[in-house]
């Protein structure tokens, strides 16, 4: 009986480990290092190149088996991948591309130049360069662009019999499927159909696909947006998703590995976007492209942030005579603003999760105030007991008790909505949220703090 070969997970790569791979590599010890790296996840070797230096890595990468080369390659971090194409000759990459599934192929061409792209595909099998060149037409972010073109297929017209040995004819290469989907003569979805239907269906060979199919299947277009279909696959709790073309023509499929990608894709985006940035910018731009993605929204935060200046200067006579309000301003704005970055960056992804909608805008609405208010009273009453301790008066601490709960409440109410807003004027909400609700938040919190100081002034002094 064959045995299966055991791998070992590698959760964390240590500095001894990684010490000691690069002494095998610059000692050409081929062989040891294969033994190393031969019970090891690709996943796994892939975090162990992405801890080397460039050089090191790529010489770890060219010793690999032709076997787990593909996905050691596509588990990479961008820049280490990059560096690897670099070096390794069009016929490699085409061997390479040639082993992944097509979805991950196009994604590896896509990243190549014009020129190397065209001569990977020229010395591609002609049915694996015409998929990746289909799946290329495709936006990137659509569902067309992050289907894979292999699915496994039978006719409603086939029998059991008939439908079996087609399942084994297509579904060779697949190392996972669990739905075969069913097509009328021109190729158009008409049903689905469980393997485990297939099963009990095993000793009737001559029943007919069409009368044991579900006809109601759960599809996407090739152009939807790849976070609404990472929605699909949430609602529906599926596994795997046929796309569709405007005609309802069967062209690929969209697994759960790929849908686990998007999630994290778009979720590294929209945190990013948050704070004004690009979650891709560190690795692929340049410094001056950096600064000029950014420039904008540092410019309009700088622009707002005039006004906190404008009115600390409206008040110089209040915090002249209470020099101490100086002391509390940065911790009643840091709070605050803190409180509602934390609001808006939920409700942004809640909205691009689809959790709520602009519907019903006004059920977070209320949950995010009942909870600011808790927040609120609890960090006013302690920063209100430290300030009135610290100044000697007890109105001291009620000014500074109240402006901190007006300001969390007020900056997690403009938290909340302000995406709300921005999605239903037509702008993404992680990008413009950020920014406006640091700067806004500064402006209003300092001008409630240093109007209710200026009424209380009397008793102050």
């Amino acid at each position: 009986m064959n045995e299966k070969k055991q791998r070992r997970a590698v959760i964390e790569v240590d500095e001894q480990l990684l010490n000691d791979i690069t002494d095998l590599i610059q000692s050409k010890s081929d062989v040891l290092l294969k033994n190393i790296i031969a019970d090891i996840y690709p996943s796994d070797i892939a975090l162990i190149i992405n801890n080397l230096d460039d050089e090191n890595g790529l010489d770890l990468f060219k010793i690999l088996p032709e076997t787990i080369a593909p996905e050691v390659l596509l588990e990479l971090n961008e820049h280490q991948r990059d560096y690897i194409l670099d070096s390794l000759s069009i016929p490699q990459i085409s061997t390479l591309v040639g082993e992944m599934d097509s979805d991950d192929a196009t994604d590896i061409i896509s990243e190549l130049t014009e020129d190397i792209a065209q001569d990977v595909l020229g010395l591609m099998e002609t049915e694996d360069s015409t998929e990746v060149k289909e799946l290329l037409t495709y936006g990137e972010n659509t569902a067309g662009g992050i289907m894979q073109k292999e699915f496994v297929d039978v006719l409603e017209t086939h029998n059991i019999d008939q439908a079996v040995k087609e399942i084994k004819e297509e579904a060779k290469d697949f190392e996972n499927f669990y739905h075969v989907w069913v097509t009328d003569n021109n190729r158009r979805l008409v049903g689905i159909i469980s393997l485990k239907d297939i099963i009990f269906a095993l000793d009737r060979p001559s029943t007919k696909i069409a009368d044991i199919m579900d006809p109601e299947v759960i599809s996407v277009d090739v152009n939807t947006d790849q976070e609404e279909v990472a929605k699909v696959f949430q609602k529906y709790d599926l596994v795997t998703v046929p796309v569709v073309d405007k005609h309802k023509i069967l062209v690929g499929r969209i697994s759960i590995d790929d849908i686990v990608d998007v999630i994290e894709e778009e979720f590294s985006e929209d945190v990013a976007r948050i704070v004004g940035s690009d979650v891709e910018e560190l690795q692929s731009k340049s410094p001056m492209q950096i600064a000029w993605m950014r420039l904008p929204w540092v410019l309009i935060t700088l622009g707002m942030q005039f006004f906190a200046g404008l009115v600390i200067h409206f008040y110089d006579s209040t915090l002249t005579k209470v020099i101490l309000l100086a002391s509390f301003m940065p911790i009643i704005s840091a709070i605050s603003g803190n409180t509602g970055l934390q609001a808006s960056a939920m409700t942004v992804r809640a909205l691009a999760t689809g959790h709520i909608s602009l519907n019903r805008w006004w059920e977070p609405v209320k949950r995010s105030f009942q909870t600011s208010v808790i927040l609120g009273f609890v960090c006013g009453m302690v920063i209100g007991i430290i300030g009135g301790m610290w100044y000697g008066k007890f109105i001291f601490g009620l000014v500074v008790g109240i402006s901190m709960f007006v300001s969390i409440n007020i900056s997690a109410l403009v938290g909340t909505s302000t995406p709300f807003i921005s999605k239903r004027l037509g702008f993404d909400p992680a990008i413009t949220v950020g920014p406006f609700e640091t700067a806004f938040q500064d402006v209003v919190g300092i001008t409630i703090f240093l109007t209710l100081a200026t009424v209380a002034l009397k008793w102050l002094i």
